[in-house]
């Protein structure tokens, strides 16, 4: 399918996806530097990133129930449009010299959150503009777009503007949702709206969305293969930097084109994710990028050099996204319309309860025992994430043929 085929309002959904990855890539480093100004306490520090990272955990199934409840394209744009609000607000406040703690948790916190019902209104819009056969190719040039956008493009301008003046990067992320928010409202209202609002109670709800995720069996053993995966991925993410520099003798000041490997890899993966699917199926095509992501991080626990490292990264980058592409169209393609912002939501808090697991365990093991046998622990996580799919996903393959619902 080419890129036409997938039509003008994915265009639209496009250009809004990017201009918004491209704001967020400057307002998190930025918000580290901010508070990084403010204090040099730790525990501040670390409140701040605590706060962006509690609201998926708290919101994220709420999220989902109205993702299904309202008109999905006024949702994303109202949630943008505040946002844009939020991020004003904080730059006028930085450039007033009165962001202070309180603030800048307040306002991790609340983008954070919203951003929980524009996930999820998004993962669900998307099958409302492109045809089935075209999802996995969606799914990839939005990985694509956002990934050169936020790491080639926001993280590097995000110090040089913060340099020029604290607002300023704060001040464009502003300006970066309100152009989403109209580029979201551009969308074409027909195809677009939301199914009928289900009746009952919002707790009743979620609840109706987790139950046809755990009766799906498909989607349910790819959702705890990924949680499974995430304790390996937030464990290596968790001490990658350490590693690097003291294991691969990555020199400090190349860092950053080291850490640039994975982006570079995941901009290939997002780009070949529907290429790989449509030759090998999807279901397949997720055991088969599970054992080469189980060989590109044995081969980097191996590693003692910047470039094997490098690429090992690059490769175990491309595969966890084409996982992840993968995953979202075989969900959008198998979960019924109204269903699909509650699925979707309970799909992420499943994956996401691992993550600060992982990254727990890594940096206790790093303490005390050093960062190579964290990777070696996380290579035989995903030896065994890798069997477990090929034994559960291909005989669940022929399982998944059947209509939906049947699992």
């Amino acid at each position: 399918m080419t890129a036409s085929a997938l039509g003008r309002d994915f265009r639209l959904l496009w250009c809004a996806a990017v201009a918004s990855r491209f704001g967020d890539a400057l307002r998190t480093p930025a918000l580290a530097l901010l508070a990084a100004a403010v204090t040099r306490d730790p525990r501040v520090i670390a409140a701040v990133t605590v706060a962006a990272q509690v609201p998926p955990l708290l919101l994220g199934l709420l999220g989902g129930v109205y993702a299904d409840r309202w008109d999905r394209r006024r949702t994303m744009a109202l949630v943008d449009g505040v946002r844009a609000g939020v991020v004003a607000a904080l730059a006028a406040a930085v450039a007033a010299d009165r962001a202070g703690v309180e603030v800048l948790l307040v306002a991790a916190f609340l983008l954070a959150g919203l951003g929980t019902l524009f996930d999820s209104a998004s993962f669900a819009l998307l099958p409302a503009l492109v045809p089935p056969a075209g999802l996995t190719r969606a799914n990839g040039r939005l990985q694509a777009g956002t990934a050169v956008a936020g790491g080639f493009l926001g993280a590097p301008a995000a110090g040089v503007l913060f340099a020029t003046a604290p607002a300023l990067p704060f001040a464009v992320d502003a300006v970066t949702f309100a152009v989403a928010a109209v580029l979201v409202l551009a969308l074409a209202p027909a195809p677009v709206v939301a199914a009928k609002a289900p009746r009952g109670s919002v707790w009743g709800e979620v609840v109706e969305g987790v139950r046809w995720l755990r009766g799906h069996q498909t989607l349910w053993r790819v959702t705890l293969l990924a949680a499974a995966s995430n304790l390996a991925i937030s464990g290596i993410m968790a001490v990658l930097v350490l590693y690097a520099l003291d294991v691969l003798r990555v020199p400090p000041a190349g860092y950053g084109l080291f850490a640039a490997a994975a982006i570079l890899g995941g901009v290939a993966g997002a780009l070949g994710a529907g290429r790989l699917a449509a030759r090998l199926g999807t279901v397949p095509a997720l055991c088969a990028v599970l054992a080469a992501q189980t060989v590109a991080l044995t081969g980097f626990a191996l590693a003692r050099h910047p470039l094997p490292g490098g690429f090992a990264l690059a490769v175990f980058a491309a595969g966890t996204v084409v996982w992840n592409i993968l995953c979202a169209s075989y969900g959008q393609r198998h979960v019924p319309a109204g269903l699909l912002g509650r699925v979707g939501a309970a799909q992420r808090m499943v994956g996401l309860l691992t993550a600060p697991v992982g990254a727990m365990l890594a940096g206790l093991a790093a303490a005390a025992y050093g960062t190579v046998p964290v990777t070696d622990a996380a290579a035989g996580t995903f030896a065994l994430v890798t069997l477990a799919a090929w034994r559960t996903l291909r005989p669940a393959a022929r399982a998944a043929s059947r209509p939906v619902g049947a699992a």
